[in-house]
């Protein structure tokens, strides 16, 4: 992977997985270093409670920062943000994030569609958008709106997933930039990163 390739402006990292994905993030999250020029933001399938025991779990595995995410906190890079049950995590011109309690998308409220495609509406090529484990469709249509804009895609390979279908309905409907494994995926982060 060459990391000439990806913008090396590029503003935010959004990563979104369902069934699976957790396994991937703590194993990912704790092997990354401090980031000073860019946002994660996270998106997952959750369960409709207000319990923040994935943020938790994440500012607790992770060196880099989570900070809670609320109607219209500001984005800021060197930070973990997590879309929190039961809203849609959606993003503003202005850096700023927003919450919406619409119609679930996919089944799912946060959907990953609807905050790829947001992210990808805003930041265009600063973006890099990472899909992983998970059971169900939500996420392509997120992945070719982040290509269409000029961001950068990565698809986990789905013969290391939990949950296949999700990566692998990705890689059938479009042509990912980068298929990595879990060891690739956290070197890929740590290159962008440094």
């Amino acid at each position: 992977m060459e990391k000439d390739q990806i913008n090396s402006h590029f503003k935010v990292l959004i990563i979104g997985g369902s069934a699976g994905s957790l396994s991937v993030l703590m194993q990912v999250l704790p092997q990354l270093t401090a980031i000073k020029s860019f946002a994660i933001v996270i998106v997952v399938h959750r369960k409709s409670t207000d319990e923040q025991t994935l943020e938790k779990l994440i500012d607790l595995k992770s060196v880099v920062k989570l900070r809670q995410v609320e109607d219209k906190v500001r984005l800021l890079p060197g930070f973990i943000y997590v879309a929190p049950s039961n809203y849609h995590l959606l993003f503003e011109k202005n850096h700023k994030l927003s919450l919406d309690t619409s119609e679930k998308v996919n089944y799912s409220r946060p959907s990953i569609d609807v905050s790829f495609e947001s992210a990808a509406e805003v930041y265009k090529n600063l973006l890099i958008g990472i899909l992983l484990s998970g059971s169900n469709a939500d996420g392509t249509n997120g992945l070719k709106a982040i290509q269409k804009e000029g961001g950068t895609i990565v698809v986990q390979n789905p013969e290391t997933a939990d949950m296949p279908f999700m990566p692998n309905n990705a890689i059938q409907n479009m042509t990912p930039d980068y298929v990595l494994n879990i060891p690739e995926i956290i070197q890929f982060i740590c290159t962008i990163g440094n």
